[in-house]
């Protein structure tokens, strides 16, 4: 089997399975393991999977540029914007994460709202200028500019002088297995710190998101209040991820 057919087999197995077992595919095709290996390396580089260890898992299309996420599911990220914006409520303390999601969870939020949102998103941050009864906390350090978020030990200092009512946590994958993952290794701690001081924490998904994983871990699913999902989300992947600990709610429409 020449190497451009086996990496589209790997592909379509990826894509039907939710994950390689290098070992089991080796066997399948009676080729050894090394040659597996090498060609989830290649494809990896490609963006085309990420790597675990045995295997691989889907990659997330939300590892992309800022300008290329914002063309993604516009609709979905609408509903989950919404559905996020009526689980805050009046008084409370509510961390927002970075991402095209939170914004919309911004334009869901009523101008008359009286609250407190911290968040290390700059962008989150302006968006709130319009909400002159909410209270806006940003919290400072590295510009990490493809999430546009500030990172580093300064925001994970500060937020360990919060106690929050509500996190919602943006995330690039969301795995049965991997869990909560995304693709910096600076995200991934000011997140988890993020996660510590939230007394619930919310996930709203893009389909992009589901069932892919990126490097660095975050959280499990069992840890999430809510893993919110757009309507469209198949049921046979959201029972994947009810599986994997996930408390599953669907954005209306």
């Amino acid at each position: 089997m020449l190497t451009t057919q086996r990496k589209q087999l790997l592909l379509a197995r990826l894509l039907q399975d939710g994950q390689i077992v290098a070992k089991a595919f080796s066997e399948e095709l009676g080729i050894s393991e090394d040659t597996v290996r090498r060609d989830l390396r290649e494809l990896a580089a490609e963006g085309r999977l990420q790597r675990v260890h045995g295997g691989a898992l889907p990659a997330s299309a939300a590892m992309g540029n800022l300008q290329a996420r914002e063309q993604l599911a516009p609709d979905d990220k609408r509903a989950l914007g919404r559905a996020g914006a009526a689980l805050v409520l009046p008084g409370q303390v509510v961390i927002l994460d970075g991402g095209t999601t939170s914004l919309q969870v911004v334009q869901h939020l009523p101008l008359d709202l009286r609250a407190t949102v911290v968040t290390h998103s700059p962008a989150v941050a302006v968006a709130l200028a319009t909400h002159t009864q909410v209270e806006v906390l940003v919290l400072g350090g590295r510009l990490f500019r493809h999430s546009m978020v500030n990172v580093g030990a300064s925001v994970v200092e500060a937020a360990g002088q919060l106690r929050a009512d509500l996190y919602l946590m943006g995330v690039t994958g969301v795995h049965a297995e991997a869990g909560l993952t995304t693709g910096d290794f600076e995200e991934a701690a000011v997140k988890r710190a993020l996660h510590q001081r939230a007394a619930e924490t919310v996930v709203l998904a893009s389909l992009d998101k589901l069932g892919t994983a990126s490097p660095f871990s975050v959280a499990p699913l069992r840890e999430l209040a809510a893993l919110v999902v757009p309507a469209a989300t198949p049921q046979a992947l959201r029972k994947k991820l009810q599986a994997g600990g996930a408390k599953v709610e669907i954005a209306a429409g």
